[in-house]
């Protein structure tokens, strides 16, 4: 099944929309603002190392990896920009939000790190089975992403920070994080087809 992103894109880019859904659902309709504690953010940066290593000694030639390994290396990373976009944007969009800190009880960390795994088994047996609804699921994933991190961008600008009360206040800058997103995504393909003809063209 043709998708639009690798095998290790499709981790995290999808990894990072159910970690984010996953962390509203543990913190309850709270804002938290704070960044995770030491011990939870020294995971969260061995989730993205090893990616890197997997990537890099791959690339490298020093050794084979596999697509199970490179959707497992991406959905930790999804999961770890997850937890710290979650953050950011709550600290940045909110009037008000919450002290505590995000993954800042143990068993918050226990259901995050015990849904790696099983977001694994989910894509990789479960998801070709959606047919073409599971290309569709990856591509809303991939904008959902750009626009959750956008919005931490967009909400660096003194007119958009910390103005939001509710959901329609948001929307404004949601719209201009989603505007952002398609450019970004738009240039990127138009590049991508850029280059490949001109690759093509040399040959």
């Amino acid at each position: 099944m043709q998708l639009p992103v690798c095998v290790r894109d499709t981790g995290i880019y999808v990894g990072f929309v159910i970690a984010f859904l996953l962390l509203k659902a543990l913190h309850r309709g709270a804002r938290p603002s704070s960044l995770p504690s030491r011990g939870p953010m020294a995971l969260l940066g061995l989730f993205v190392l090893v990616m890197a290593i997997d990537g890099f000694t791959s690339y490298a030639g020093i050794r084979d990896t596999t697509n199970e390994l490179r959707l497992i290396t991406g959905l930790t990373t999804g999961f770890a920009l997850a937890a710290i976009v979650v953050a950011l944007s709550n600290n940045q969009l909110w009037v008000r939000s919450s002290s505590e800190r995000v993954l800042g009880t143990p068993s918050e960390l226990l259901l995050f790190v015990l849904a790696v795994p099983a977001s694994y088994v989910a894509l990789w047996f479960l998801g070709p089975m959606l047919g073409v609804g599971y290309p569709l699921l990856v591509a809303g994933s991939v904008i959902f992403t750009f626009v959750s991190v956008n919005l931490v961008i967009v909400t660096l600008l003194p007119f958009f920070e910390r103005k939001a009360v509710n959901l329609r206040d948001a929307l404004f800058a949601t719209m201009a994080a989603l505007a952002l997103a398609l450019l970004q995504l738009g240039f990127a393909s138009a590049f991508r087809y850029w280059l490949e003809q001109t690759v093509s063209s040399t040959l």
